[in-house]
């Protein structure tokens, strides 16, 4: 009887250190709470175990504090780099969402003249004024 050749074993990483190296969660005691709350699905499938063997071509789909991703696995992680190491882990394939919410920028912008004047204003409306300040005797 042959014996079947394994998968490598550094091909495939447990789940919760993968999505840990990948950054895409903080900690991997955070990565462990999701996969145990079922927020995290494997080719569509559920998981709920945090050994669950992750390998290139596997297709991710994390529903976040903020957001909902879908990744594709295209390797495992040695370490916690970088982020742009990181990014080399995952392609993202999360459909473009439509900018339904006004950025922070948008609305601290305002039009001209709107709102409390510049200092360069407040010199300009001073110098309209009569001094009072200084008195001739």
């Amino acid at each position: 009887m042959e014996k079947q050749p394994a998968s490598n074993p550094a091909s495939r990483q447990r789940l919760d250190k993968w999505l840990f190296f990948t950054r895409l969660i903080k900690s991997r005691s955070l990565a462990q709470k999701a996969i145990e709350d079922g927020r995290v699905a494997v080719n569509d499938q559920r998981v709920t175990q945090s050994s669950f063997q992750v390998k290139a071509g596997d297709v991710l789909a994390l529903s976040l504090d903020r957001r909902d991703l879908i990744v594709r696995v295209l390797g495992p992680g040695d370490r916690r780099g970088p982020y742009e190491e990181a990014r080399l882990l995952y392609d993202d394939l999360t459909p473009e969402q439509p900018k339904e919410r006004l950025s922070a920028y948008d609305l601290a912008t305002r039009d001209r003249g709107a709102g409390r004047p510049t200092k360069k204003e407040r010199r300009e409306t001073d110098r309209l004024k009569p001094d009072f300040d200084r008195r001739e005797d």
